[in-house]
């Protein structure tokens, strides 16, 4: 607000200085003005003799009464300084002979006089001059007391625009103030804090509504964390107890070879389970961090997936499961060939689990018609009971797992689809998922197509 009443002074201190300067000089040019005007006219009423005078006609007592009334004096004056005749105030007026026609002013005990002087002319030679005046008082009481009412009165307008901006400001960083208090109350424990902005869409309107938005996204990353943390402990307990309790039971007595074998068989797999999960964790670590290790060469994903529908083709077998090719030939993207297997692999692995017995799980090209020119697209699809609309939008959470796969007794860590929906964005691509509950479920991989001269894409 200081810097603002100052710019303010400064700003109107100058301004006024300039229009004091143009306005003295605009009043002196229209007194100038008049004054040609004037003498024009009374160089028409002037006697032809060789001694001029203003005639003595009904128009030319009307002209000067008139010209007396708007202030001016007029005088002829002889080559000899004698003033022969004259009207208005021009005995007030000090005497001057002019070296040839043109503007003066004359200064006196009173006010100072602006004079045109005009030359009166018989046969080539001056007999006399036309001298039109007019008092300069009144531009002189402008030049006194105008600069008095700036002086005066500029301090009056600053102290109002000061108080003005003060309210202004005052009123425009409440907003400011309130989004300073909310952040200061803030903490880790509690993040439903909000501005909850009522007011204009302006700059701090935008500035406390970003400010929300960021909390909508620090509570949702926090409460995110928290329920990463908690399905990661749980996860890793279940196990580890496990482990704990048959290494606990075969302690309390002796055991025979057989039931030693299989208490370790089991062990075993437990521990396999520990290691996919922590490997899993480590990958979404290193994919979060972007430390994982990447190697981006064109990719034909028509080859890639077709090696790997023939990997997985026992595993559909053995469940009496169909599982169909259909894609088309010339897929072509820049990736990391190791990453992108682990995807499909993903894919494929949730779609055999969730596929009942006689089901059908297919694997094709997409929509030709959207994505030919720009982009590939890989949709896999399941016959079974399919996914409700309320679990779509976390499917791709850590550790999510419907309760449909929880009843099923699928022992997956709930980590498949969030590995492969991290190594989508890392190609630059997008991973979705659609159901129709009974019916289907299908997943759509969509991956910027390579055209051989494209750079590498980058996580965002």
């Amino acid at each position: 607000m200081i810097w603002y009443v100052l710019l303010l002074g400064l700003t109107l201190g100058g301004f006024t200085g300039y229009l004091y300067l143009r306005l003295e000089r605009k009043l002196m040019i229209k007194v100038d003005t008049g004054l040609q005007v004037g003498a024009a006219q009374l160089l028409l009423y002037l006697d032809p003799g060789d001694r001029p005078t203003f005639q003595t006609s009904p128009n030319q007592r009307r002209l000067a009464a008139r010209l007396s009334q708007l202030g001016f004096a007029a005088r002829i004056v002889t080559p000899e300084g004698q003033v022969v005749s004259g009207f208005g105030r021009y005995q007030d007026v000090p005497l001057w002979m002019p070296s040839g026609s043109g503007y003066q002013t004359l200064v006196a005990d009173g006010p100072d006089w602006r004079l045109i002087s005009q030359p009166i002319l018989r046969e080539g030679r001056t007999v006399g001059w036309l001298q039109m005046t007019q008092s300069l008082e009144v531009l002189e009481d402008i030049a006194r007391d105008l600069p008095t009412e700036i002086v005066l009165n500029l301090p009056l307008i600053l102290l109002v625009a000061g108080l003005g901006g003060l309210f202004l400001s005052n009123r425009a960083l409440r907003p400011i103030r309130h989004i300073t208090q909310t952040a200061q109350s803030i903490t880790a424990g509690d993040l439903t804090q909000r501005i909850n902005y009522q007011g204009a869409a302006d700059e701090v309107g935008e500035l406390a509504v970003t400010f929300d938005q960021m909390l909508n996204r620090l509570q949702a990353g926090f409460e995110r964390e928290q329920r990463f943390t908690s399905d990661a402990a749980h996860e890793l307990r279940t196990p580890l107890a496990i482990i704990k309790a048959r290494i606990s039971l075969m302690l309390s007595r002796s055991r025979t070879s057989a039931e030693y074998k299989k208490t370790l068989h089991d062990l075993e797999q437990e521990v396999d389970r520990l290691i996919r999960l922590s490997n899993g964790l480590l990958l979404l670590a290193r994919l979060d961090q972007r430390r994982l290790p990447v190697a981006f060469t064109p990719i034909d994903l028509s080859n890639l997936l077709e090696i790997l529908v023939q990997q997985v083709q026992p595993l559909a077998a053995a469940q009496q499961i169909e599982l169909v090719n259909d894609l088309s030939p010339e897929l072509w993207i820049q990736g990391d060939p190791d990453h992108c297997t682990s995807l499909f692999l993903n894919l494929l692995d949730n779609s055999i689990k969730y596929t009942p017995e006689a089901g059908q799980i297919r694997i094709w090209s997409g929509d030709r018609q959207l994505n030919l020119k720009h982009h590939v697209q890989i949709c896999v699809s399941n016959t079974g009971v399919g996914i409700d609309p309320q679990h779509l939008p976390h499917l791709f959470e850590r550790f999510y797992r419907t309760d449909t796969a929880r009843s099923q007794g699928h022992h997956g860590a709930g980590l498949g689809l969030a590995i492969a929906y991290e190594i989508t964005r890392l190609h630059g691509g997008t991973l979705s998922a659609e159901s129709k509950p009974d019916q289907e479920t299908k997943f759509t991989v969509t991956f910027p197509r390579w055209d051989g001269f494209q750079k590498c894409p980058v996580m965002s």
